[in-house]
C-alpha cells in the first residue's frame, strides 16, 4: 500500500516538473540566439561587403557542363575558384577591419572571421588540387566539433541578417 502511494506521488511530481519545464520553455525562456549581436550598423556594412563579393562571384558564373575527367577543364575551374575566393577574401578582410560596437560582437566576430579564414584556406587547397587533378577532387572543408565550418559561418550570418555573408555554394557543383 505504501509503495503504491509513494509511486503515485513520485510520478505525479515528475509530471508536474515536466509540465513546468514546458511552460517555462514556451512561455518564459529567452528567445535570442547565442550568435545574435546588437550592432545593426556593423551588420549592414558587413552585408554590403559580402554583397559586393557575391556580385563578383556571380559575374564568373559559367553554367556549361564541366567534364570531371578533363584536366584542362579542371584547371579552368581552379582559376575561377581562385578568383571567386579572392573576392570572398577581400570582403572578409574589410569586415575584419571593421569592429562591431557591442561587447558580444567584439567577442564573436573575431571567431567568425577566424572560421571564415579557415574556410578560405580550404577553398585555396581545393583550387590547388584542381590544378593537378586528372579527375575532379572532392571539396573537403574543415570541421569544428563535428560540424562543417561552412555551417557555423552561415548560421552566424543568418542569425545576424547577413544572408550574403553565408558561405557560397559554388564548389558544390
Amino acid at each position: 500500500m505504501f509503495l503504491h502511494r509513494f509511486t503515485r506521488i513520485l510520478l505525479t511530481a515528475i509530471c508536474v516538473v515536466i509540465a513546468g519545464m514546458w511552460v517555462y520553455a514556451f512561455g518564459f525562456a529567452p528567445r535570442e540566439s547565442f550568435n545574435k549581436i546588437n550592432d545593426s550598423a556593423w551588420q549592414v556594412r558587413s552585408q554590403a561587403h559580402c554583397k559586393a563579393a557575391e556580385d563578383i562571384r556571380f559575374s564568373f558564373q559559367d553554367l556549361t557542363p564541366m567534364k570531371a575527367n578533363d584536366p584542362s577543364a579542371l584547371k579552368a575551374k581552379a582559376k575561377l575558384v581562385d578568383a571567386a575566393t579572392d573576392a570572398l577574401e577581400a570582403a572578409i578582410n574589410l569586415i575584419a577591419a571593421d569592429k562591431p560596437a557591442d561587447a558580444k560582437g567584439q567577442e564573436l566576430v573575431p571567431k567568425w572571421i577566424a572560421d571564415y579564414r579557415t574556410y578560405i584556406s580550404d577553398r585555396r587547397a581545393f583550387a590547388k588540387a584542381l590544378q593537378s587533378a586528372t579527375t575532379r577532387p572532392f571539396f573537403a572543408e574543415s570541421e569544428v566539433e563535428g560540424v562543417p565550418i561552412s555551417e557555423r559561418i552561415s548560421k552566424f550570418a543568418r542569425e545576424n541578417d547577413m544572408k550574403t555573408c553565408q558561405t557560397p555554394y559554388d564548389l558544390s557543383v
